[in-house]
């Protein structure tokens, strides 16, 4: 009753014979998912090494291009550091005190004045910061001048694009935070190399 005919027996479709949505292949044996499975296990465990390595380098990289950014070496630099006209800049920069390197803590000392509540304090903060804005722009006019004079002098066959910029960032910069670090000492003359 619930059996099928022999008549009406269709053959079943090989694993070779595509229909629409079949897999294209025969199910694996049990034994042969669970060596796959545990292929696949070993594989992301052999991953998780391969990372960690990865990482580690990494880090022994960055940790190396920082020390050579700290000491100024070339092949560390980037593009905007690179070359003798930037580092004849820096040298410059570093070799003098300038106003604006004191520009920040300057700044929040005239803020704490003038929101203390005091008006004489408020009018010292005033004055302080119209001296502060007169000393820094008439500095660095002046550095800037020196700067441009100096880097003609020495260095006269390169090109002395973004020197200005550069100058000026380099400058703004708090000493101590200044990358490449400073190779001079204040008062001492740029290094010739």
């Amino acid at each position: 009753m619930f059996r099928r005919s022999t008549k009406d027996e269709t053959p079943l479709p090989t694993h070779e014979e595509k229909g629409p949505g079949a897999k294209g292949r025969p199910t694996p044996t049990r034994k042969e998912a669970e060596a796959a499975a545990r292929e696949r296990a070993r594989a992301v465990k052999d991953k998780k090494a391969a990372a960690k390595l990865q990482r580690q380098r990494r880090a022994k990289q960055s940790a190396k291009m920082r020390e050579g950014m700290r000491t100024g070496d070339e092949r560390y630099l980037p593009a905007r550091d690179k070359g003798p006209v930037k580092r004849f800049v820096r040298d410059f920069i570093d070799a003098r005190i300038s106003f604006a390197e004191f520009l920040l803590p300057l700044l929040v000392t005239i803020m704490v004045l003038q929101y203390s509540g005091n008006d004489r304090l408020s009018d010292v903060g005033i004055f302080l910061w119209n001296a502060t804005i007169l000393l820094v722009a008439l500095d660095t006019a002046w550095m800037l001048f020196r700067l441009k004079r100096a880097v003609r002098k020495v260095l006269p066959d390169e090109s002395h694009r973004g020197v200005t910029f550069y100058a000026m960032l380099r400058v703004l910069q708090l000493r101590w935070l200044r990358m490449p670090k400073p190779r001079v000492k204040i008062g001492g003359a740029p290094i010739q190399r």
